[in-house]
């Protein structure tokens, strides 16, 4: 029997590769571009199995084919929103993605962000690099205590969690927690945590407030100047969730006014363009979507596709099925 035919949109973790390509047919973007909306809508007329990333945006016009050859797009990462599940779902696609493997990693990423911004640390390695440093001094780049303050963490799932166990096991921070359906008692005690009823009740009481929610039209600029506004005048906006979670021209906005304390990003809206507004703050810092770039957390991401793929094609329900 033939091996099903798979397209790997991006550049993989070699060892997974090679294991793709032992198991299946598998064709490899070896150049490592992102593939044009006509090229993804191309491959599912030809391919059996389409294995994309958040820099393929599969578009509802990606699905208008009269009859795709592709029965799984087999996602490599968590957040699907690149993908219409609608078009997908109009073809009978399976659609799976990668949980819980780069849940460590990303928390790892978002707290690092969250200390960098409060400790002003982007600030001080542009002034090293530049050679303005004039030395110590009791007033150089003060920057905000992050032990025992109040972390907001908005969308409660896996990666909300891990960052909530650094924040409060680590470094003994208060967590407030708001989610779209209510958390048992007993996660909520593992970390200290209380849950607010809305976004409004939760901005207002944080020293810092961390995104970990879905990204997709229902979440599109969830954070806009009404809930900046509503943020203490010294508090950190952190984002390792999806770009399109803030409004970037409201940001911009209060980080030059200084309406917030500052603000760490590891995902942009529009990536990989980044907003112009955004490139001046100084009370800003950017990464270029870190979240789960470890050998360990990519590759098993990497192998967790795999895993989904050989329930698909052996006759199993995937393990990572989302539609």
């Amino acid at each position: 029997m033939a091996k099903p035919k798979v397209l790997v949109t991006r550049r993989w973790p070699a060892a997974v590769e090679a294991q793709l390509s032992e198991t299946f047919d598998a064709v490899l973007n070896t150049g490592d571009k992102p593939l044009s909306e006509g090229e993804l809508r191309d491959a599912m007329t030809s391919y059996d199995a389409v294995l994309p990333t958040v820099t393929d945006k599969i578009s509802a016009r990606a699905f208008d084919i009269a009859r795709p050859q592709a029965r799984i797009l087999a996602n490599y990462g968590v957040g699907y929103s690149h993908i219409d599940m609608h078009g997908a779902a109009g073809h009978g696609m399976t659609v799976t993605n990668t949980p819980d493997v780069l849940s460590e990693c990303t928390a790892d990423i978002a707290m690092t962000l969250l200390l960098m911004v409060a400790r002003r640390a982007g600030e001080g390695e542009r002034e090293l690099r530049a050679g303005q440093w004039t030395g110590w001094r009791p007033t150089h780049l003060v920057g905000t205590k992050v032990s025992g303050k109040t972390l907001g963490i908005v969308g409660f799932g896996r990666i909300g969690q891990e960052m909530a166990r650094r924040a409060h096991h680590g470094f003994g921070m208060k967590i407030v927690v708001q989610n779209r359906s209510r958390v048992s008692p007993d996660i909520l005690a593992r970390y200290g945590a209380t849950q607010a009823d809305s976004l409004e009740e939760l901005m207002p009481q944080c020293d810092f407030v961390s995104l970990h929610c879905p990204g997709g039209p229902a979440n599109r600029h969830l954070i806009n100047t009404r809930m900046l506004n509503l943020m203490k005048p010294d508090a950190f906006l952190i984002n390792t969730a999806r770009g399109e979670v803030i409004d970037e021209l409201a940001l911009s906005r209060a980080l030059w006014f200084e309406t917030i304390g500052g603000a760490g990003l590891d995902v942009f809206d529009g990536e990989p363009r980044i907003n112009p507004d955004l490139l001046d703050c100084e009370n800003l810092v950017m990464l270029p979507h870190l979240g789960s770039a470890t050998r360990e957390a990519r590759e098993a991401m990497g192998f967790r596709v795999l895993d989904n793929l050989n329930d698909f094609f052996e006759g199993r329900e995937p393990r990572d099925r989302v539609t």
